[in-house]
């Protein structure tokens, strides 16, 4: 946590209250993942801290608060992600390493952050605009520099020049990892074996970039 921290009623919280208000995070965290968003209190959120409510309230004036301050750390760490992409080489068996490196790096992103992720995917669905705006940043860290490796692939005459926009296919690719990262259990009881899909996803991405199959 950088930068100056300030209460709800604007005083800046010393070094102690900084600790404070990260651990009532860092047990919002957890408890995202083991309970639905919507059933989470600010009470539990305190007694699993070890603080009371009236702690909580110094720093978020509720639960939804707290979580959309978890949201923007996921979305600052996403930004890691555009470096598996932009500036990498996808000819020849380069081109293979960065499409194994960004299905790597993108399910490694997705298991450290699954609990928020669901919850900003929830939000998104029900239409909040600011979960919507932090889903678009968290997708955008990939489907950016990932629409400049596919114009420049095509520009390079590694791609089809006829097709959807780099954008379109870009953005397509991103949802789609997004999508398998956030239900292997479903997946996997539909026939899908974990140990198939990184391989599997390497190849639907440097088909969706280059179109060609990576070199082995």
């Amino acid at each position: 946590m950088t930068g100056q921290v300030t209460t709800v009623d604007g005083r800046v919280a010393g070094r102690r209250g900084q600790a404070t208000r990260q651990k009532l995070l860092d047990c919002l965290g957890k408890m995202l993942g083991t309970s639905p968003y919507r059933d989470v209190r600010v009470i539990d959120v305190a007694r699993k801290a070890g603080t009371s409510p009236a702690t909580f309230y110094q720093y978020f004036p509720d639960v939804e608060a707290a979580v959309l301050e978890i949201a923007e750390g996921a979305v600052r760490e996403s930004a890691g992600l555009s470096e598996l992409v932009a500036g990498r080489s996808w000819s020849g068996r380069a081109g293979r390493q960065t499409a194994e490196d960004l299905v790597e790096g993108f399910l490694a992103f997705w298991r450290k952050h699954d609990a928020i992720l669901r919850v900003i995917d929830l939000g998104a669905a029900e239409g909040d605009r600011r979960f919507v705006r932090i889903r678009t940043r968290v997708q955008g860290a990939v489907v950016k520099p990932l629409t400049e490796s596919i114009e420049s692939a095509r520009a390079k005459g590694r791609a089809a020049d006829q097709g959807p926009s780099a954008a379109a296919l870009a953005g397509s690719l991103v949802t789609m990892l997004a999508a398998v990262s956030s239900q292997p259990k479903s997946l996997q009881a539909l026939g899908a074996k974990q140990a198939d899909l990184k391989p599997t996803l390497t190849l639907l991405v440097h088909l969706g970039v280059t179109g060609r199959k990576p070199t082995k």
